[in-house]
């Protein structure tokens, strides 16, 4: 048929989304089909790239544990989407809302009046033994008496093409941030194609739950303020939260940025507390109070609960929900339908039957090789068992294992995936090759208490050909999934609404107080990494072009040490030093480990800066991986100082030219500014105490410290001499890298602080900057003093600078404990005493 199938392969065992029984195109792909044979390999090659380069440009990822490739591997999605008929599509939808409606009235009669268990129609095994049924949640109405907020189902097609339920996700469902990032890359790489088709739009979900969460809001008049809880980066779906955050509209949140105060749940903010109405939650149940539910749990908030049972917030969808995602209880769900709406399910569940049950149990055991044993509660870590894989003793030992604790352990017919064309670039050109797929759909309650159901999903693709398993922690794809229509297509994309001179804002309103601290921290390693860069390749260069005794290069090892960026310890040798201080991984104030705090605390506020911010990040982060301290030389090592200073250079650059001036800004800044002074003041004042105070060749690396080496250079035409070099370094108030420039910069924004938030001023510095300000660069050329006097007054300066480099250390203290902890002054005098 064409050059496109040589190497996919028919099957008559699994559905074939693509090919019907005669080897046909299906009629709802051949329009598809034409597309790809006229654009010919070369071409699809490009669209792929696109596909990939969108990807990368865009930051979406999916975190794997323990991945060799680390955390944060760049999302997978082949260039092809999945196809639906409107046909086929109708009863997948009305399937999918059915099964959510009951759901919910499962949940409200678990934690209600519990009938299903009192007559038998669920065991109450499943129920009260698994982790995620709350007691604490017992009798708790949720505000708007919903509980299933947002639902999802994985969905797999059986080889007679009838869909079947894999799974209900209930707890916290992830994938619909994905669905909408495929669609707006797939639809770009085909934007003809997708038009001509007459593709569903995929807003209406977003839209409904948007107006869910704000609408059932118990906001006692107020502006409903929504926010979307995190576990935080190292969750596999953080990226989609993220962009979930970006798309709704709502602050992404924390547990340490909420607090609750008289039962009421609030967002620390710099301007103080904000009252929460509704959390959307991406965290587990249990996870979300440690006071009533996991003691052990540092991501949650505590006495949310108690929020929750007096009403006075939402939480969606409701705690205890992951009771449901157990799939011991697929086969009661056909019952509790009967009893509960007299219907029966439109979408089946693939034959599961929980190993509690005597009959259940022996049929298993009788029958293991055509079995999946999963198990029946998430607090067993094992992935499913395929009994056809396992040999005669493994299978013994399996029947074990089941008999021992039959009510730990279901069993499920394994599902025959359906098969799918994905795209593949081999060599020069490419192909289409066969994978299994799987689906997963989503629901959202609207406010007629009816599901909406999205049209289309996340459609997983198995990593490997033949694989039995769609799992995106195994290395598995993704596709767009298009549900087609002959009608005109109904809504649109979705867009932000339209916003009025009324609706202006300059300021973010709900910004965290934990995001504030961060963009302070990624301010101050910032400038940490690049002033100990900066300290290290002076060293460096002095050490790989010196003879070993030159007193510049003393110098600059005795400043290295008194600022402890260089190990003391002699027994090492200065070159193993000089490495450790650079890429060493036991040495706490490497510079490595520093970039590693610097790429921690820019990971925080990934959602605040601009994608080549970010990717400035990843570069200084592949810097400092590419150093091995086992193999690297100090040639190499001043190599990549030389390209680390540049990079950090480029992270100044992003901000003061790429962030707006808010006050997440301002912190940054300010974090920046407090790391230059401590660091300039306390490496003059260890300069004026040591013996190369009046070195030409010292003076030389103290400007390049500085950065000040062209200026310096330009103006004096000399070698450097002590008063030039201190009046450039020291009081010159255009030199962005001077002392003086530095603490009237950080001055003026500690006195913007006071006026927006009307917190105490800041006057500790002020005397401080005064004395360095009337500091007379006259008193070291007066003949009249001797060597004596000249060393008292350079002892007497250095005594200034460290006072100074200690006042900006009690400064951030204070700026921490008053803004990022909301401690007040009195408060911390106690905190002090």
């Amino acid at each position: 048929m064409s050059d496109l199938l040589a190497h996919y392969p028919p099957t008559t065992a699994a559905y074939d989304e693509l090919l019907d029984a005669t080897g046909g195109v299906r009629p709802h792909w051949r329009r598809l089909f034409q597309q790809l044979q006229r654009s010919g390999t070369g071409q699809l090659r490009q669209r792929q790239a696109l596909v990939a380069r969108q990807i990368q440009e865009n930051g979406v990822t999916y975190n794997v544990y323990a991945d060799p490739k680390g955390t944060d591997r760049p999302w997978e999605l082949d260039l092809l989407p999945n196809l639906l008929s409107a046909d086929e599509w109708q009863p997948i939808a009305a399937g999918v809302a059915q099964r959510a409606r009951l759901l919910n009235a499962v949940l409200a009669d678990l934690y209600g009046e519990q009938r299903l268990l009192a007559e038998g129609l669920l065991p109450s095994e499943l129920v009260f033994g698994h982790p995620n049924f709350l007691w604490p949640c017992r009798g708790v109405q949720p505000v708007g008496g919903v509980f299933l907020h947002s639902y999802a189902v994985d969905l797999a097609r059986d080889a007679d093409g009838r869909w079947q339920v894999l799974a209900d996700r209930t707890q916290a469902p992830s994938g619909a941030g994905y669905a909408l990032e495929n669609r707006q890359i797939v639809s770009r790489a085909f934007p003809e194609l997708y038009r001509d088709l007459r593709v569903q739009y995929l807003a209406g979900y977003f839209r409904t739950l948007q107006q869910t969460l704000s609408r059932q809001a118990p906001s006692d008049g107020e502006t409903p303020l929504v926010v979307l809880l995190t576990p935080g980066r190292f969750n596999e779906t953080y990226f989609e939260h993220l962009y979930l955050a970006r798309q709704l509209g709502l602050p992404l949140v924390e547990g340490h940025d909420l607090t609750v105060r008289d039962d009421t749940l609030y967002l620390k903010t710099l301007d103080g507390l904000k009252r929460v109405h509704t959390v959307l939650r991406r965290l587990d149940d249990d996870f979300c109070d440690p006071l009533e539910l996991r003691t052990d749990s540092a991501l949650g908030v505590p006495g949310m609960l108690a929020a929750v049972r007096r009403g006075r917030v939402l939480v969606a969808n409701a705690l205890g929900s992951g009771v449901l995602e157990s799939p011991g209880l697929l086969g009661f769900l056909p019952r509790v339908s009967q009893r509960l709406f007299g219907e029966d399910l439109l979408l089946p569940s693939v034959a599961t039957g929980w190993c509690g049950e005597p009959a259940v149990l022996a049929n298993t055991l009788a029958e293991l090789t055509q079995r999946v044993i999963k198990p029946a509660f998430p607090s067993q870590s094992f992935e499913p068992l395929f009994g056809h894989t396992l040999d005669a003793a493994g299978l013994a030992a399996l029947g074990e294992r089941l008999s021992a604790r039959p009510h730990a352990y279901v069993a499920q017919v394994q599902a025959q995936l359906s098969q799918a064309p994905v795209w593949q670039a081999s060599g020069h050109g490419g192909e289409l090759q066969s994978r299994a797929i799987g689906m997963r759909v989503f629901a959202v309650a609207s406010a007629d208490g009816q599901y909406w159901v999205m049209p289309g999903g996340l459609t997983r693709v198995a990593a490997r050909a033949g694989a039995e398993v769609v799992s995106m922690q195994r290395g598995g794809a993704s596709k767009d999934t298009w549900v087609l229509t002959d009608q005109p297509v109904h809504g649109e994309p979705l867009h932000p609404r339209n916003l009025g001179v009324r609706d202006l804002i300059r300021q973010d309103p709900y910004l965290p107080s934990r995001v504030v601290e961060n963009l302070f921290w990624f301010g101050r390693y910032s400038e940490r990494c690049d002033d100990g860069a900066r300290l290290l390749r002076v060293v460096l260069s002095r050490y790989v072009d010196a003879d070993g005794d030159d007193l510049a290069l003393q110098a600059a090892l005795d400043l290295g040490e008194r600022l402890g960026l260089l190990p003391t310890d002699s027994e090492m040798g200065l070159e193993r030093r000089l490495l450790e201080a650079l890429c060493g991984d036991e040495w706490t104030f490497s510079l490595r480990a520093n970039l590693r705090r610097l790429h921690w605390a820019a990971a925080q506020v990934r959602g605040r800066l601009s994608q080549e911010n970010w990717n400035a990040v990843l570069e200084l982060q592949h810097e400092a991986h590419s150093l091995d301290p086992d193999r690297a030389d100090l040639g190499e090592g001043l190599d990549c100082l030389s390209r680390l200073v540049m990079s950090l250079a480029a992270l100044s650059g992003f901000a003061l030219d790429d962030m707006t001036r808010d006050d997440g800004w301002r912190f940054l800044m300010i974090g920046r500014r407090i790391e230059r002074v401590q660091f300039f003041a306390d490496s003059l004042a260890a300069f004026l105490r040591g013996r190369a105070v009046w070195d030409a060749g010292s003076l030389e690396w103290l400007l390049e410290l500085g950065n000040s080496t062209i200026t310096y250079r330009s103006r004096y035409l000399a070698s450097p001499q002590l008063i030039p070099v201190l009046d450039l370094l020291l009081l010159h108030d255009q030199n962005p890298h001077a002392l003086c420039f530095q603490l009237q910069a950080l001055q003026r924004s500690l006195e913007r602080l006071h006026e927006t938030f009307g917190t105490p001023r800041e006057t500790q510095l002020s005397g401080l900057i005064a004395r360095l300000l009337a500091f007379d660069l006259a008193t070291l050329e007066n003949p009249l003093f001797g060597a004596a006097s000249l060393g008292e007054v350079l002892v007497g300066l250095a005594d200034l600078l460290e006072q100074i480099g200690q006042a900006v250390g009690q400064l951030s203290e204070r700026l921490e404990l008053r803004y990022f902890a909301h401690v007040d002054d009195v408060s911390q005098q106690t905190v002090s005493a």
